[in-house]
């Protein structure tokens, strides 16, 4: 008995902690987010966990990494509105739109001032159209466009639309703009950085990009892995502190508490009528205990149907 006791705890290591919540990772430059997800997992020993949309080898900053019932609402936060702070090189194009490719264009920064990057950057708030770059995860007949681009294959791309909300100068050393960037979700700020560097007749890339913001999640205190490895240093409790609560997430969106029978007939993957509900969107669902049952969504007709139900803990 006692070695199969040994062999079920040993199975349970294998299989790694049951972790629910996010954990706000400031992804390192250098690191791809698989990587740096892979290596947060280990760390927290979680069976369960992902990210909510890769950044760039190149870029730094926000990675928020869902663990266990999180992974339900990775796409709440990959679907959010991102907020990155950018430098724009200015004066060249890239291969890649980034500091990663070859050069492939050098023009002179004649005439090119603060207050004529600030006009240009303004013609970009709002909607606007974006070529996808051959370098990005795009699929093109089940291959990642990044991959035909290096094999030297270019392929047409559709325009897609994007809006950005807030697009600021912060800095401008006659070459460097540094760029604060509010936008939507799909995004390329490579492809922003392009454009305005064609709208200003001089060309530019990205030299440095950080994200800062995600959804609820602005400007929020992150954890980096020299971090978290010292605190798994100290044990799975001090380590387990920075781990946020699902909810968190899901801030601006109403909640409403059902009674356990309405919650039983939720579970069950049926609509329910709940009064005074929102009558459109989603929501956030409470049981009767106050306990966060998961998302639904307001039908036409003012029922609630469940989305994304999580397990009641064990």
């Amino acid at each position: 008995k006692r070695q199969t006791r040994e062999r079920e705890m040993t199975r349970q290591r294998a299989k790694g902690r049951d972790l629910d919540g996010i954990v706000l990772l400031d992804k390192p430059v250098g690191l791809s987010s698989n990587d740096a997800l892979q290596r947060a997992k280990r760390l927290f020993g979680a069976r369960k966990a992902g990210h909510t949309g890769s950044l760039d080898r190149l870029a730094s900053g926000l990675l928020p990494i869902c663990l266990g019932e999180a992974t339900k609402i990775s796409g709440v936060l990959l679907n959010a509105d991102k907020h990155y702070l950018a430098t724009f090189r200015l004066g060249e194009r890239t291969t890649t739109g980034d500091a990663e490719g070859e050069v492939l264009e050098q023009r002179p920064l004649e005439g090119v001032t603060r207050q004529s990057v600030e006009a240009a950057l303004a013609r970009f708030i709002g909607p606007i159209e974006q070529v996808p770059p051959m370098h990005s995860a795009i699929k093109y007949q089940g291959k990642p466009l990044y991959k035909l681009a290096h094999q030297g294959i270019e392929i047409e791309r559709q325009p897609r639309s994007v809006v950005i909300h807030a697009l600021d100068l912060l800095g401008f050393d006659g070459r460097d703009a540094e760029v604060s960037v509010g936008c939507c979700e799909g995004t390329y700020v490579r492809t922003l950085a392009e454009d305005v560097g064609e709208a200003l007749g001089c060309g530019a890339y990205v030299a440095a990009l950080r994200r800062l913001g995600s959804g609820p999640y602005q400007s929020p205190a992150m954890v980096t892995l020299e971090r978290l490895e010292a605190l798994a240093a100290e044990g799975t409790a001090a380590l387990d502190e920075v781990i946020l609560p699902v909810e968190s997430a899901l801030e601006d969106w109403p909640g409403i508490r059902v009674p356990e029978d309405m919650a039983y007939y939720l579970r069950q993957g049926q609509a329910v009528l709940v009064p005074r509900a929102p009558t459109r969107g989603w929501v956030r669902l409470y049981g009767g205990d106050a306990r966060l049952l998961g998302l639904g969504e307001v039908l036409d007709d003012g029922r609630i149907a469940p989305r994304r139900l999580f397990h009641p803990p064990a």
